[in-house]
């Protein structure tokens, strides 16, 4: 499943998403930051032109669309770039935040190299955030417990034919019917939450009843070696 997150340079949000053990940044975000446009999707535009006509370089073919999620809090196709790409891109720029800017995206793509030859280097970032924002230790055991099964359900559901983030809210969604009555959209109404994650605001019951329907969900899939009927029906259509 793809991880989205906002990332900060000088104190301006760029969202980034985690797409093949590679972090891939909203260009629209980028070219905001390092222009200080008041439309930066027309000077993205226009950018792209320029750049065929003088270079004869297609920058779109760098950029690949992927879901972020927009000030509306839905998902958007976004053109979204790797490190590489963005690296390019910047060339096209004049500014003079842009030497800054390289810097700071070497090290954010370094991170993730670094998380993805040490794993536990990402759950010991995760344990740091949720400490300085003051939940327990019990809590956050809780909850690094329930990000492990998570991630091995969704894991499992992808072999098993999920692709699109759609299927995995399906699926989600009649786990939590399962364990609480009601969809994850709906119990973040009740929790009065917006875009925070519903996760992020149970308490510990809430985790460990979310553990248990995920964790007997992938025992079934093993077990029975069988297909959420959803997924049944999408494979065979």
């Amino acid at each position: 499943m793809q991880n989205t997150k906002i990332a900060l340079f000088k104190g301006k949000k760029i969202r980034k998403i985690l797409h093949q053990n590679e972090w891939w940044f909203s260009i629209v975000d980028v070219v905001e930051v390092l222009t200080d446009s008041a439309n930066p999707r027309d000077y993205w535009y226009k950018m792209k032109i320029r750049e065929k006509d003088e270079s004869g370089v297609e920058l779109s073919t760098i950029c690949r669309q992927l879901k972020l999620e927009s000030s509306d809090g839905k998902k958007y196709e976004t053109d979204c770039a790797d490190t590489e790409g963005i690296f390019r891109i910047i060339q096209s720029i004049p500014s003079p935040k842009a030497e800054p800017f390289k810097r700071w995206l070497a090290k954010v793509g370094y991170e993730r190299v670094q998380e993805i030859e040490n794993p536990e280097l990402a759950t010991k970032r995760t344990r740091i955030l949720y400490k300085l924002k003051g939940y327990s230790e019990d809590w956050i055991e809780k909850r690094m417990r329930g990000i492990a099964i998570r991630e091995e359900l969704t894991d499992e559901w992808q072999n098993r034919g999920a692709k699109e983030d759609k299927d995995y809210e399906i699926l989600t969604a009649e786990i939590s019917k399962a364990a609480f009555g009601i969809t994850p959209s709906d119990y973040k109404k009740i929790k009065g939450l917006k875009r925070e994650n519903l996760r992020d605001h149970m308490d510990d019951f809430e985790l460990i009843f979310t553990m248990l329907g995920e964790r007997s969900t992938t025992e079934i899939h093993r077990n029975e070696n069988s297909l959420h009927p959803y997924l049944g029906d999408c494979i065979e259509n």
